[in-house]
């Protein structure tokens, strides 16, 4: 891989770009705002232009509802040979890609899953990092052979799904616990002060990813939201059928009563087991 556009010089776009620029790819900014462009630039992330001719590949790293248009637009001028985005949500994209006449055996979609934290770019944002490819049935080769190749240069490792797989994926592992992290830490707004004061790392952990972009996530959480309603009613009958025993033990006194509460803690705990970590084989 020689050149590689980007388009959208937001913090993921630039530092893929710096990512790219340690291997000497050549790599080009586009963006609709030009001082972005010009920003990243200055980083070293690229050069802040469009390229002569089709790039090796097209990274369409805008927020999820524009991926679409700003595809069907960069594959009618010819901007790259080849297609993948960085949006979280894959199957809506696939057939809003399709409304807009976007060619489909050209584009990969791609999600690389990092923090929502990252602020600033960093070229090494996505070492060690799962990064999600979901090639279509008429997705060609070529690529998803950029597309793999691309995941490598930037230190992820690929994980190939279906694009209705993915979406159950990121409802069960990241947006139905960020917005259960959302419902508690707003239980939070109506307690006395001298209940909040008692709050320590527990409820820092649980509550850790409720101060991301509430826009942002909306936007993604209504784009995936049968998923995420799936892993939600699973949620409501499990809570529900715990509070129901709790209730009972309050009734009763009998601390030998929670059954069901002790075996929810023993899976959990075996869940938490089952996360990879950034070291293990699954991110290498």
């Amino acid at each position: 891989m020689r050149t590689v556009a980007i388009v959208g010089a937001g913090v993921i776009g630039c530092s893929v770009g710096l990512a790219l620029r340690r291997h000497g790819v050549v790599t080009y900014l586009i963006d609709t705002d030009a001082g972005a462009a010009r920003a990243a630039e200055d980083r070293g992330a690229g050069i802040a232009a469009e390229p002569a001719g089709p790039a090796d590949i097209g990274v369409i790293a805008v927020p999820h509802g524009r991926v679409a248009p700003v595809l069907a637009e960069h594959q009618k001028r010819g901007t790259a040979r080849v297609y993948t985005d960085v949006s979280g949500v894959k199957a809506p994209l696939h057939r809003e890609a399709l409304a807009h006449g976007c060619d489909l055996s050209t584009l990969v979609g791609g999600h690389p899953v990092v923090s929502d934290g990252a602020t600033e770019p960093r070229e090494d944002l996505f070492e060690g990092c799962p990064w999600a490819l979901t090639p279509s049935e008429s997705t060609e080769m070529l690529a998803l052979n950029h597309a793999l190749e691309l995941v490598a240069l930037c230190g992820a490792a690929s994980v190939l799904l279906d694009p209705e797989a993915h979406d159950r994926a990121v409802a069960l592992v990241s947006h139905a616990p960020r917005l259960l992290a959302s419902l508690a830490a707003a239980r939070l707004l109506d307690e006395d002060e001298s209940a909040v004061r008692l709050a320590g790392q527990d409820l820092r952990d649980v509550t850790g990813t409720a101060d991301g972009d509430p826009e942002l996530w909306a936007e993604l959480l209504t784009a995936n939201a049968g998923p995420v309603a799936d892993q939600l009613d699973g949620w409501a009958v499990q809570a529900r059928t715990l509070a129901r025993e709790l209730r009972g033990v309050a009734r009763s006194g009998d601390a030998a009563r929670p059954v069901l509460l002790r075996e929810a803690l023993r899976h959990g705990a075996a869940g938490r087991a089952r996360i990879p970590r950034p070291w293990d084989p699954l991110h290498t």
